[in-house]
């Protein structure tokens, strides 16, 4: 019987970076091949540097398109890479837009950099927009619950995560000597969540689960509470003349929040005024959810009346640079949505630069903020921010609503740990600050798993 081992090389002991290499039935899998995000240099360094032969990889699963979970897989074929990466199609059809917009952003921002004179190694392109194109032809899009030989002894089923559009928890089983059962939880969403289907998680005994620990140590308003913050928000700050700014993850969160807007909308419970979404990611990402309504929640008002649900009134959609550049100077109240979601890369920053000087605009926080990260700096009120080399005053009000975020929070990631049904023989905890994994640990012991480990980056199991 060959071995079976488990090394966490990356979202171990941290958020960003989700990426674990099982070696099992003979092979060595990935699962996700995802970017670290944070300090340029610190991450730089991390995510050049793949610990491993890429060549000698045999595949990679992936659980969802998010660019900390899939961002690498680039950089993985620039080093000789070739295998299959299975995803669900909605995955698949997301990673086809997403990975050429990464490079084509670290391209981007590099030039800048160089034209401010603020370039370094730090911040050169980890991979070329072919690198990112290659993924494409590599990948094989797997149905939800459907049996994927991955070899002779070694099988794969996606279930849906309820994270994003196309997510998915993997359960892997191997055949080989005794039967073993190993479970990734990927990302695990929310009941309720708008647009995309609540979290399923799969059944049974598991004998190793890497589970995640975003949001372990806190509980989450709800759906409802933040799409009425999202209203009084707008209103508020409509009422004093202000732009309200908000970093969000183009696939997902945008969609969300246009979703959330338009049933405000039409309600009355926000002014007549526009609502940009200043993204050309978001705009794909968008076509991308109208491909798929397999995967939407038809039990939602919206979704079953038939309603064109990204497309109302007040929504415009910007690809144009002039336009994008032309709301920094247009006047009156106006909602700008842009990526990314940490206000680390993208249009987000330059409206950040023109607008977080004013008081009458909001900064609006939706999603996760990791450590390190400018949107972070923002959220936690500092009072000067360094943005695309420039150094501003806050001004702008601040606020944050929880209840957008697409991961599960404490009570709720309880809930999918009771649902898996058989007994978690080990657990591995991933994919959190130190708090939240800590949190996450004691959680799984008190559901009866005797054995559990936070591994370090690196750190390797056999099982």
């Amino acid at each position: 019987m060959s071995a079976l081992r488990l090394t966490f090389w990356g979202a171990a002991g941290q958020v960003t970076g989700s990426m674990h290499l099982l070696e099992a039935a003979g092979a060595r899998f990935l699962l996700d091949a995802g970017l670290f995000q944070g300090r340029r240099g610190a991450t730089r360094t991390l995510n050049a540097r793949v610990p491993f032969d890429a060549r000698r990889i045999d595949g990679v699963v992936l659980s969802h398109a998010h660019i900390d979970h899939a961002g690498r897989l680039p950089l993985l074929v620039r080093e000789g890479f070739h295998g299959p990466i299975y995803a669900t199609p909605a995955t698949r059809d997301l990673c086809a837009v997403m990975l050429p917009d990464s490079a084509h952003i670290q391209e981007k921002d590099f030039e800048y950099l160089q034209r401010n004179g603020k370039a370094g190694p730090e911040s050169e392109p980890l991979y070329t927009m072919a690198d990112a194109l290659a993924v494409q032809d590599l990948t094989i899009g797997v149905p939800y619950r459907r049996i994927t030989h991955l070899r002779k002894h070694l099988a794969l089923e996606l279930v849906d995560a309820g994270h994003i559009l196309g997510s998915a928890t993997l359960d892997l089983r191997i055949s080989e000597g005794d039967n073993r059962r190993i479970v990734f939880s990927g990302d695990i969403g929310r009941s309720g969540l708008p647009i995309i289907r609540d979290p399923e998680p799969p059944s049974g005994p598991v004998d190793a689960l890497i589970v995640e620990a975003t949001y372990a140590d806190r509980s989450h308003e709800s759906v409802a509470e933040a799409e009425s913050k999202l209203g009084e928000a707008v209103r508020r700050t409509a009422a004093r003349g202000g732009k309200v700014l908000i970093p969000a993850f183009a696939v997902g969160r945008v969609q969300e929040l246009i979703y959330s807007l338009h049933q405000l909308h039409r309600a009355g419970k926000i002014p007549e005024l526009p609502i940009y979404v200043d993204s050309p990611l978001a705009v794909d990402i968008t076509t991308v959810f109208r491909m798929h309504p397999e995967v939407f929640d038809h039990r939602e008002h919206l979704i079953a009346s038939g309603a064109e649900l990204f497309d109302f009134p007040l929504v415009r959609y910007v690809r144009d640079v002039a336009q994008s550049k032309a709301l920094n100077g247009a006047r009156g109240p106006a909602v700008v949505i842009a990526a990314s979601g940490m206000a680390e890369s993208g249009r987000i920053l330059h409206h950040l630069a023109h607008g977080i000087g004013d008081h009458r605009n909001l900064v609006l926080f939706v999603g996760f903020q990791a450590e390190h990260t400018l949107g972070r700096r923002i959220q936690e009120g500092q009072e000067v921010v360094r943005i695309l080399g420039q150094e501003h005053t806050r001004r702008a009000e601040i606020e944050t609503i929880s209840g957008y975020s697409a991961h599960a929070d404490r009570a709720e990631l309880r809930a999918w740990i009771r649902r898996l049904g058989g007994p978690v023989r080990r657990a591995f905890v991933v994919h959190g600050e130190e708090a939240a994994l800590g949190a996450m640990a004691s959680l799984l012991r008190d559901e009866g798993v005797r054995e559990v480990h936070v591994p370090a980056h690196g750190e390797a199991f056999d099982l």
